[in-house]
Parts: structure tokens; sequence; C-alpha cells
């Protein structure tokens, strides 16, 4: 999906503070089952970028959950001070740098110092911007599996076709056998569905 049409379903990202508020509450159990579904596999994939294998990415990735765990109680969200997102990479990054000093004090191991001098510094403004990318990724993929079986095939990929696959709408009403409104009122009713999705995990 283009970056145009992630933001066409939930606008420009941020993090809800609604959710962040809920699981500050440890026994919200559905509160901390859709930020686990939400983030783990974001965190998942920073790991595995920055060279960890599958288990200890994963592993990482638990890590990083718990310590926010212990943390939420005492996080205060104020998107003036800064987001979410931003603070979790934080956290994201000091825990890889630890992974990777501790490797590099077992013997005969073989750490990637590039890597661990990287994770040292500051994140850059492209590292942000594409952890918030992959944010925005994640969370659509969320909610489309979420919804997806509410809606009949046609209407689904009427809404595929034109916002993920960017197809053009007349070539996907020949396709589907659809009339060109029809296409469009498809693709406005599953976003509206998804944006409803998302703000019920993440907004008030």
């Amino acid at each position: 999906m283009t970056l145009a049409g992630y933001r066409s379903v939930h606008g420009a990202p941020a993090t809800r503070p609604s959710l962040l508020l809920r699981i500050r509450d440890r026994q919200d159990c559905r509160a901390w089952a859709e930020f686990v579904e939400i983030y783990t596999p974001l965190v998942y994939r920073y790991c595995r970028k920055h060279g960890l294998q599958d288990v200890d990415a994963a592993d990482v990735a638990q890590e990083v959950l718990l310590g926010v765990a212990r943390s939420a109680p005492q996080f205060e969200y104020d998107q003036r001070i800064g987001s979410f997102r931003g603070w979790l990479l934080t956290i994201v990054r000091r825990r890889l740098g630890e992974f990777f000093s501790a490797r590099q004090r077992q013997p005969q191991a073989s750490g990637n110092s590039a890597v661990q001098r990287i994770l040292d510094g500051e994140p850059d403004k492209h590292e942000e911007a594409q952890w918030d990318i992959d944010f925005q990724r994640r969370l659509f993929d969320w909610a489309a599996q979420r919804v997806r079986n509410e809606f009949e095939a046609p209407t689904w990929q009427a809404f595929w076709q034109t916002a993920v696959e960017a197809l053009p709408a007349k070539a996907v009403a020949e396709r589907l056998g659809m009339t060109l409104g029809a296409v469009y009122v498809a693709k406005s009713r599953v976003i509206s569905r998804l944006r409803l999705c998302i703000q019920e995990a993440c907004d008030e």
C-alpha cells in the first residue's frame, strides 16, 4: 500500500492517548492484548533490520514490552513533549544496544560494532521517519485483519485494489463487475470501518 493510502485510512500518524492510559492499568487485559498485537511486530522487525536472528529478535521484543509494562503506570502522555512512539524507539534502541554489548562480552563473540556505534547515538530523522512509517503500516495491517471478515469479497476487493494496490477505480469496477459508483462506495465503507477500528483501540 502506498504511504498516501495508509494516511487515507488513519490520517497523520499519532499514538492516541486512550490506549496509553488504559495500559497503565495492568488488569486491563484487552488494552494489553491490543498493545501487544500492534507493537510487538513493530519492535521485532526493527530488531531484524539491525541484524538479530529470529529468536533473538523475539526475545528482545518481549523484553521491550515487559519494560513498557513496568513503566506504563508512571507514563504520562503529553504530546507537546514527544510521542509515545518516540519514547518506545528510545527503549528499543537501548535494549538492542545492551544486547550487542552483552554479545561482545561473550567468548569468541563477533558482535556488529558498526550497529553498536549507531545505537549509541541518537536516532536521526530518517530512522525516526522510517519508524513512524513502519508503525502506520503495522496499524493498518492490524486493523485490516480485524475487519476483513465484516465485508463481502467484492466490497473488500474494491477497497483493496483501489486503496492498497492503487489500481484505477474504473479498471477495478470492470474487473469486479461493479459500477464505478459502487467501487467508490465500497472503498469509503471499508476505510470508515478501518478508521473506527483504529479509533476504538487508539483513540478516546
